[in-house]
């Protein structure tokens, strides 16, 4: 999602726009199709195209006041039963409609429903990846002084006022980031997310993460603890990652060890809840692109995960990118188990700039699978998944 037509400069992809004027409106647009090839670990293959396609408008009015509107629409292709006689719109979103202010010039609020993203998106994330993304409705506070920031952010996930849902829940967080600390970046964080009956969650997740270069090396750790109570139980749960790497071929190229451990419950019988939940995070970066690891409570039978991965990328020229990824999956729990080793997988991947709007990219991910995954209920079989993705940002 390009937001850079309504601040000074965007998210990677979006182009810098000079200081609008009062009253100046700009559109633009996306369109996204993917084509994926899937030979599941289930036996079946699955061959399909989604398409992603988005119209935005953005206007500068008085006194610094900027609104936003993204509608959406996101599809498979085929999907409808007929191609003269549904005219319907079924699956049309507003994805992003929110209005911004600088009530101090330090101090940016934003209220409606928007993209949240802190840090790289390992516990709160927009999920780009996905056709669909993530959005949600709330207010969000963001104050810049010097090199530091904070923000603080509350949103409504579900309002038993609306007659389809039975529950409140909330999500609120207070992050805040500090630039020159050492040769890095460090960010603290408080996220707070619950729901009323039918079981009680009030869970804290209070993390910390800092990153940055050092010469020709980058690095990176982040831990995180959760606590208080979730689905009516009492939570003890962390995680905590690190990366480090170094620039290669003048440049050029990149190579980066990588480790996460996500915390697993040894003892699902009793009443403290010990596996780390990734809430709202975009997974599909962190474990594995072929995202058989996106849910981690549910999708590694409760027990937690280790990934230990070595990550290269290549970008031979300023208009091409080659990555490759090699990740061994491991629970961080295997009590009652003969093994904990969940498999291995290797990713793929391409990315071509055909012209300043015109993306082109595609990846294939093979995962291979070991004895502990069919020993927590999922299928133990092999894993292959190919995409080829256009992408037309204007």
């Amino acid at each position: 999602m390009c937001t850079a037509m309504v601040v000074a400069a965007g998210p990677p992809g979006c182009s810098r726009l000079p200081a609008q004027d009062v009253g100046e409106v700009t559109f633009s647009g996306q369109i996204r199709p993917r084509t994926e090839l899937r030979d599941a670990s289930s036996g079946n293959t699955d061959f399909f195209t989604s398409m992603r396609v988005r119209g935005t408008v953005a206007a500068t009015l008085e006194q610094g006041v900027r609104a936003f509107l993204q509608i959406q629409d996101v599809r498979i292709w085929g999907e409808e039963l007929n191609t003269l006689t549904d005219f319907n719109a079924d699956n049309m979103d507003i994805h992003q409609g929110y209005i911004e202010f600088h009530p101090v010039p330090w101090l940016r609020a934003r209220v409606g429903r928007q993209e949240i993203s802190i840090a790289d998106e390992r516990l709160i994330g927009a999920v780009e990846w996905t056709q669909q993304a993530r959005a949600f409705d709330g207010a969000r506070l963001t104050a810049s002084v010097k090199d530091a920031k904070v923000d603080l952010f509350g949103t409504v996930l579900a309002d038993r006022t609306a007659s389809v849902i039975e529950d409140n829940a909330y999500l609120a967080g207070a992050i805040v980031q500090l630039a020159g600390v050492g040769p890095g970046r460090l960010g603290v964080s408080g996220l707070f997310n619950g729901t009323e009956a039918p079981v009680e969650t009030h869970q804290a997740t209070l993390g910390a993460r800092w990153s940055g270069i050092l010469r020709s090396f980058h690095f990176r750790g982040e831990g995180a603890f959760q606590t208080g109570k979730r689905l009516g139980a009492d939570v003890t749960a962390f995680m905590f990652s690190g990366e480090i790497g170094s620039s290669l071929f003048y440049g050029k190229g990149r190579l980066t060890l990588w480790y996460d451990y996500l915390s697993g419950d040894d003892d699902p019988t009793d009443d403290e809840i010990k596996v780390f939940d990734t809430l709202f995070a975009t997974n599909h970066k962190f474990y594995g692109l072929a995202d058989l690891f996106l849910n981690i409570p549910v999708q590694t039978g409760g027990r937690g995960l280790q990934d230990l991965a070595v990550k290269a990328a290549y970008a031979p020229r300023a208009d091409l990118s080659l990555a490759m990824d090699i990740h061994t999956f491991r629970l961080s729990k295997d009590v009652g188990l003969t093994t904990g080793h969940l498999g291995e997988e290797a990713d793929l991947s391409v990315r071509y700039r055909y012209t300043g709007q015109l993306t082109l990219s595609a990846g294939f991910s093979q995962f291979l699978s070991a004895d502990g995954l069919g020993q927590i209920g999922r299928p133990d079989k092999d894993d292959s998944w190919f995409y080829v993705m256009t992408d037309v940002q204007f």
